[in-house]
């Protein structure tokens, strides 16, 4: 199988290069935001940039580019047009530039919203100029750029402005473009359309002649359009040259066809009017298709647009249409065919009397219709309203050929599209890994089109959405396969031996060559399958290699997937592998298959099982794994060798591979997902439409749900009644209570709830009453019933003062209904998700909360502050394998609860113990559970109704005080408590006193019954699933957990009330919707109450490693930002707490209102400068080192050696002044970067007792979520600005600093990026070189702002930066020596040698030889760094950078070096990519992704 020619990659211009343009010339001239003075605006301009800049070039991507980046569309097309200057050039410039903002997935339509005066006319110059004939004034070419940009129109709907124009071209009145008897049959089925037809008619004769015509043309346009395609399509020849122009504009045409007809708002009217032209019929007897290279793509297309027009979905009242709905359709179809044959034509009598089944197969139709003439079958077809009647004189003009297809493609039989599905394998096999049409390389562009699903606003039914996301899922999984594929093969390098068998050269930490391979059991089939229902296979290697990889092979774990791979290498032994050559011929891959762990095998060959138990130590090397196979792909590799005489796949297998847990979770979701598609999905009836995005979006807001709650317990949410007041601004305030003292939380509020879904009375006269009435708010102070007299048993409080908008967000998270909240950085999203949780819990204590995050961090940190609150223990239980992260002894995971239950259960039996023998009951109440149970039945209540008969007040006589004491039946159980227990003061607090130890005594009992449970059960396994089912009340799991795990949690019968979901944002779309299914209906309905989403939209959205499922489909799109597309109401935090406000200021733009908490102004951290530095923030330019900016060793492997080195000597510095190391990050945008500044961190300062290490170096995309005191920000691009460009990417950014941000980058490139432009022009107000205090050391005084009264250096370069380091540093080491020479009265010599600080040699291994050692790095002092080393580094070819993951690439020196002499090492970096997991999987990671 040859792999395909590699794409090219488009590379960016330089900025040398964007400078010598003709474009940028202009630019400067006329609308370059930075020019002060700029020239008139003139047409020619247009017309000159036009012609010879994107006609001339062919509509070059480059170019483009240049015009789009430096601000074209803004600042001078759009912000001139209007109808006088309008042209060809003007309409053309103005689409290329919007579509080239598609392309590079930033905001299109900001301009035209700000300036929308001239949009409907430009928007009619667009329809008039996509009809113009080819051969007229628009070209092909520029008539698919035409189309694409119709296609963005029509999928923008959620813009105001887009959509005004765009419904007038889809509504009922479009139906004006059928024939006459087809409008007739489709008015006739749906009655209410004749009513709206009359109307519409009646409008259209109220118009005047020249708006009527206009209307006429919108209506009528796609149906035009649609003719002009089939035009084109018809002058494709067969076999001749055909130019690329026509192949590209029939792509853009079938795919504007599919977005149109997967939308519901405009297939409800297309579809009919697709219908009616047999657009698809001529489409699959056209020449296209059948060129098998041109072609291909657009058969893709096609086939797409074939499933999409017959989709299951009544498209005029939306509704999904279930099987027999579908085959009942099939059947009119054909039975009306029938009535028509026996009408009419007595030659079709045997077809007219046959049943359905016999005719209804293709070819059962073509052997029935094919003899007849033409005229007979246009007469039939005519008779069926498919094509106008053709008068009796005349012959038909349509082709035999056409005429067939057309009744045959109508009425055969189709093939359920969830059959296919459950047929299918879910695991891809190498015809699909490496077909480049399936899963496109990391070079795509976003150019051409991709026969790949949308993930848009709007889906068609549950099914669609589930089908559409399944697809995707899969294939962004089989591109991450294939890159873990081609990594782990080619390390292993294997060649063909002497002998013709394989050999391996390499070895690779995630793949072993297979030693035997024997499938074990082929279960029978399900009844109705043709498909076995398990197939097992053993699997041995041996595992010869290090403890802590041989660790990782033995912890594979049941459900962990795994590769199956044949090698047939054809290369001699020592063949060198490159990269850049197609990967299959070179190592001779045949076969890949997947399989699933099902459990390591003991000395027994019994499958080892998971649990709490250890697992046995096994002699030897050799281990056997059990693994299912996929029994879809099993029967048809048999099927396949019994048919076709192939080979059996089951017998070649010589290397089994894994792959990282956390990524390799993609198969259980797919299984999830094909369950899904198989039951009826029950979704709660009030989320229904707006999962699918239609109908009112707030309509599952709490202000609008029927069972919407009056009283609520707030619990510990208030510290005070004044806290509450400030908490509901313009609300009325009335406490139950007048005396301020009584006034004191918690307090239980009553909220003014409308009848009639919030509806206001129009009663004039009560409007003002109702409006009072609406905002005020009951408030009832209550106390908390005393627990006992131990302090244990005071409640925890909350210590956090809301704001009001967290408030709202809590009481929104208390009600039913959907809750929104989107969280800036530093807002305090988790303190509200904890207190949502925690009311929750309070309010609803039958009810159960489902917690989900995207990672295991966020959880662990929900989890740690969940424990601060007033919730039982009992009731916690994390799900997953993340809780061994958890900065706390106790163990939250399923046998971790297991445990506490048993041991608690002791405990309390214990204290029974004590609490009989205190009442000197004989016998052994503490045996059991249930003799406790027996034992708090008639020894304890007996004693304590007594004693209440005794103490409580009798008649009118006043109670003694005393009595309450000298009565208690249990003082000498709580001898041990704090005493007195009883103050004596009044009889009502005593009183409580007692009750409260009462309480604590039934407690004890309480939870002793609720853990009887764990003493009938007698495995773990069955008291964790009891625990997960009946106890829990807060479980916590991470999205992939309840993807992986959905059918185990149903089997159970698993059930929760509420779902919380952190992070929300950053899930993707089928991730955030599998955790509302993770329970089965009760009687059909679904039992959730609750969806709070917590997240923030602005921030990175969820990782997709391939650009084109990431940019073409729109995978990145997360529910939770779908529904703020949308339009569903959100609480927007507005108060941060985390940075400076001057840092805050850097992209609080990008919120609606994002302000600061008072303690950021308030506290000394925040309003002392930084020590040394003169900015709390600072942009620093780094120009070329040595005349290189950003290299390129592999694809998007981006390094930046200037500002590496950079950073490395900032923090040097920093840390020289007295920082801690560990209050610094090192961030970055690029992997390439990151090792390659860990690499020199590594080298200069790691194992330096004066500097030590930063907290971290990592990317940017990484540390989303985590803070700092002080970052360190490396942008690395000097070509383009790359994916920074991603507002959401340069939120992240700047966010993560609390109290200094030092950016390096190259300003000239950055300051022009319109997207960037507001955080980037208060960057460039401050001096754009860095500004040192070198004698102000950490902590200073100096406050921020305030000018110093030290000296400050201005640092020009990073050279003279890591001199004055160097120098520093040695100042400082001279002075410690110094000092050591005083005090310790020595010879020189003899301290010198005591003194000499030995760097620690890091022990460093790679797989590839020749790594240069740290001799090879030439000093900076005297500024020796030759081209050369730099030319190497850029040119380094992939192979030579290969490293295993985890482990450092760069060898290091044979001696050991000073700490000195590893500062004066400057600043030429590595030779190869440096260090820390320079895998392959980095090196070809996404395009602009620095998530790899």
């Amino acid at each position: 199988m040859a792999a395909p020619a590699q794409p090219k990659k488009i590379v960016a211009p330089t900025v040398s290069q964007i400078n010598a343009e003709f474009v940028t010339q202009l630019a400067c001239k006329y609308w370059a935001p930075h020019i002060k003075k700029k020239s008139p605006f003139d047409i020619k301009v247009i017309e000159d940039i036009y012609e010879k800049e994107i006609v001339k070039s062919r509509f070059a991507i480059r170019k483009i580019m240049l015009l789009e980046f430096s601000q074209y569309l803004e600042n001078y097309l759009w912000m001139n047009y209007s109808p006088e200057v309008s042209s060809k050039a003007y309409l053309m410039s103005i689409c290329c530039m919007v579509n080239e903002k598609f392309r590079e997935n930033v905001p299109a339509w900001e301009t035209f919203k700000k300036k929308p005066d001239h949009f409907p006319f430009f928007f009619k110059c667009i329809l008039k100029a996509a009809l113009a004939e080819t051969d007229g004034e628009f070209s092909l070419h520029e008539q698919t750029v035409l189309l694409l940009f119709l296609d963005h129109c029509f999928n923008s709907l959620e813009v105001d402005l887009i959509r005004s124009q765009v419904q007038q071209l889809i509504s009922l009145p479009m139906w004006m473009g059928l024939q006459p008897a087809r409008l007739e049959l489709e008015l006739k089925k749906t009655p209410k359309l004749r009513k709206f037809w009359n109307l519409i008619k009646k409008n259209d004769e109220k118009m005047d002649p020249e708006a009527r015509e206009q209307a006429y043309q919108e209506r009528r346009f796609l149906s035009q359009l649609i003719q002009k395609f089939i035009s084109v399509l018809k002058s494709v020849p067969l076999s001749e040259p055909v130019t690329m122009d026509k192949v590209h504009y029939c792509e853009r045409f079938i795919e504007l066809m599919i977005d149109l007809e997967a939308l519901l708002p405009t297939r409800r009217w297309f579809n009919t009017i697709l219908d009616d032209s047999h657009l698809l019929v001529h489409c699959y007897l056209s020449n296209l298709v059948h060129r098998e290279e041109d072609g291909h793509l657009f058969s893709q297309l096609l086939d797409m647009l074939k499933f999409y027009t017959g989709f299951e979905i009544n498209d005029q009242t939306g509704n999904a249409l279930t099987e027999n709905e579908m085959t009942t359709i099939h059947y009119d179809r054909i039975t009306s065919l029938q009535r028509a044959a026996f009408a009419h034509f007595p030659e079709l009598y045997d077809f007219a009397l046959s049943n359905v089944a016999e005719v209804d197969t293709r070819g059962s139709l073509v052997k029935l219709f094919g003899p007849l003439s033409s005229n007979t079958l246009h007469q039939v077809a005519s008779y069926l309203c498919l094509l106008p009647t053709l008068p009796k004189t005349e012959d038909t003009t349509f082709d035999k050929e056409f005429l067939l297809e057309l009744l045959v493609s109508r009425h055969e039989r189709r093939i359920s599209q969830i059959q296919q599905l459950n047929q299918m394998p879910l695991y891809p096999t190498e015809k699909i890994i490496w077909d480049e049409n399936i899963v496109p390389t990391e070079y795509y562009s976003g150019e051409g089109c991709l026969a790949l699903p949308k993930l848009n606003l709007q889906f068609l039914t549950l099914h669609d959405y589930l089908l559409r996301n399944f697809n995707l899922f899969r294939l962004e999984s089989t591109y991450e396969i294939r890159q873990d594929i081609e990594d782990s093969v080619s390390r292993m390098k294997p060649w063909q031996s002497e002998y013709g068998g394989v050999v391996f050269g390499g070895w690779a930490r995630m793949a072993q060559p297979i030693v035997a391979f024997t499938v074990v059991e082929v279960a029978k089939p399900n009844i109705g399958e043709n498909w076995p229902t398990r197939v097992r296979a053993d699997v041995t290697i041996n595992l010869n290699v290090r403890d802590h990889i041989k660790d990782e092979w033995e912890g594979l774990r049941k459900h962990d997937v795994c590769f199956l791979i044949t090698v047939r290498p054809t290369k001699p032994y020592g063949t060198k592998f490159d990269r850049r050559r197609p990967f299959i011929e070179q190592v001779g891959l045949v076969y890949v298959r997947g399989c699933e762990i099902q459990g390591m095998l003991d000395d027994k060959g019994r499958v080892i099982e998971d649990g709490p138990e250890p697992r046995p130590n096994l002699r030897g090397e050799s281990r056997t794994f059990r693994v299912f196979l996929d029994p879809n792909q099993y029967q048809q590799d048999m099927t396949n060798t019994i048919q076709n005489g192939a080979e059996d796949v089951y017998e070649t297998f010589n290397i089994i591979m894994r792959r990282k847990p956390k990524e390799n979770n993609f198969k259980a979701v797919l299984e999830t997902i094909r369950n899904l598609m198989n039951t009826d999905c029950v979704v709660p009836a009030w989320l229904h439409d707006i999962i699918l995005g239609y109908g009112d979006p707030s309509s599952a807001h709490y202000s609008k749900m029927p069972n919407q709650i009056a009283t609520l317990d707030f619990n510990d949410t208030f510290l005070s009644i004044e806290h509450l007041k400030t908490s509901f601004p313009g609300h009325n305030v009335k406490v139950t209570v007048d005396d301020p003292a009584l006034q004191i939380p918690p307090f239980r509020i009553t909220f003014p709830v409308r009848s009639g879904k919030g509806k206001k009375r129009k009663d004039v006269d009560g409007e003002d009453e109702d409006t009072e009435e609406a905002k005020t708010l009951i408030v009832e102070p209550h106390v908390i019933p005393n627990r006992g007299p131990y302090p244990y048993n005071q409640p925890k409080r909350n210590t956090i003062q809301f704001t009001h908008t967290q408030i709202e967000a809590i009481r929104a998270g208390m009600q039913p209904g959907l809750t929104m909240v989107v969280g800036p950085p530093g807002t305090g999203k988790t303190d509200v998700a904890v207190q949502i949780i925690s009311n929750i819990y309070h309010n609803f204590p039958e009810q159960r909360t489902l917690i989900v995050t995207h990672s295991n961090q966020a959880l662990n940190q929900l989890f740690e502050k969940i424990m601060a609150l007033d919730i039982d223990e009992r009731h916690l239980l994390r799900l997953g394998h993340g809780e061994e992260e958890l900065e706390t002894e106790k163990d939250f995971s399923r046998y971790g609860r297991v445990n506490y239950v048993l041991a608690r259960r002791i405990e309390l039996l214990e204290e029974v113990k004590r609490l009989q023998k205190s009442l000197g009951v004989p016998g052994d109440a503490s045996y059991t559970c249930e003799t406790a149970g027996y034992f708090f039945l008639y020894q304890v209540m007996s004693r304590w109704e007594e004693y209440i008969s005794k103490v409580k007040n009798k008649g009118n006589t006043s109670p003694d005080v005393t009595e309450v004491s000298t009565f208690f039946p249990f003082h000498e159980y709580f001898a041990n408590a704090p005493q007195p227990i009883f103050k004596g003061r009044s009889y009502e607090e005593d009183m409580e006193i007692a009750e409260g130890c009462f309480r604590h005594i039934k407690k004890i009992f309480t939870q002793l019954e609720e853990f009887r449970a764990s003493e009938l059960l007698r495995s773990g396994l069955d008291r964790s699933k009891y625990l997960l089912v009946k106890e829990a009340k807060i479980i916590a799991m991470t999205c992939t957990h309840a993807a992986l795990k959905r059918h185990d949690l149903v089997k159970l019968g698993f059930k929760y009330d509420n779902i919380l979901m952190e992070e929300a944002a950053q899930i993707l779309e089928i991730e955030t919707f599998i955790p509302l299914l993770l329970q089965n209906p009760q009687d059909g309905f679904s039992r959730l109450k609750r969806w709070i989403m917590i997240g923030d939209h602005h921030q990175l959205p969820p990782v997709i490693k391939n650009m084109a499922f990431q940019k073409y489909s729109n995978m990145e799109q997360s529910l939770f930002t779908r529904f703020v597309r949308i339009g569903v109401p959100t609480v927007d935090l507005d108060a941060q707490g985390r940075a400076r406000a001057s840092l805050c200021n850097l992209y609080n733009w990008r919120y609606k209102k994002l302000g600061n908490l008072p303690h950021v102004q308030l506290l000394p951290e925040f309003s002392t400068a930084n020590a040394g530095l003169l900015y709390d923030f600072q942009l620093i330019n780094v120009e070329d080192f040595q005349g290189v900016g950003e290299s390129e060793p592999n694809p998007y492997f981006y390094q930046n050696l200037g500002e590496a080195e950079y950073v490395v000597a900032l923090f040097m510095y920093m840390c020289l002044l007295g920082y801690p190391a560990d209050k610094i990050s090192i961030l970055t945008t690029y992997n390439g970067q990151k090792h390659l500044i860990r690499d020199i961190i590594n080298r200069r300062c790691g194992s330096n007792p004066l500097i030590g290490r930063p907290n971290k170096v990592t990317t940017v995309d990484r540390f989303q979520g985590q803070q700092n005191d002080y970052i360190l920000l490396s942008l690395v691009r000097t070509r383009a600005v790359g994916h920074l460009r991603d507002v959401r990417r340069l939120v992240v950014a700047m966010s993560r600093a609390r109290l200094g941000l030092y950016i390096f980058a190259r300003v000239s490139l950055f300051q022009n990026c319109f997207e960037l432009t507001p955080a980037f022009s208060q960057l460039t107000a401050r001096p754009l070189h860095l500004h040192i205090i070198p004698t102000e050391p950490f902590p200073t005084c100096r406050k921020n702002g305030e000018r110093p009264s030290l000296e400050v250096q201005v640092i020009k370069n990073m050279p003279q930066m890591a001199n004055f380091v160097y120098n520093m540093y040695m100042h400082l080491i001279q002075t410690t020596h110094h000092y050591h020479q005083t005090l310790l009265q020595l010879p020189p010599a003899m301290v010198e040698e005591s003194e000499e600080v030995q760097s620690q040699e890091t022990e460093m291994e790679t797989e590839e030889e020749g790594m240069p050692t740290q001799a090879d790095i030439p000093c900076l002092t005297d500024a020796s760094v030759s081209h050369e080393l730099l030319a190497s580094q850029t040119e380094a070819t992939p192979g030579e950078m290969e490293a295993t993951s985890g482990r450092a690439e760069t060898g290091s020196s044979p001696e050991a070096t000073s700490a000195v002499s590893e500062v004066t090492a400057a600043a030429a970096g590595p030779k190869a990519v440096p260090t820390e997991a320079g895998t392959q999987q980095d090196a070809t990671s996404a395009p602009e992704t620095s998530q790899c």
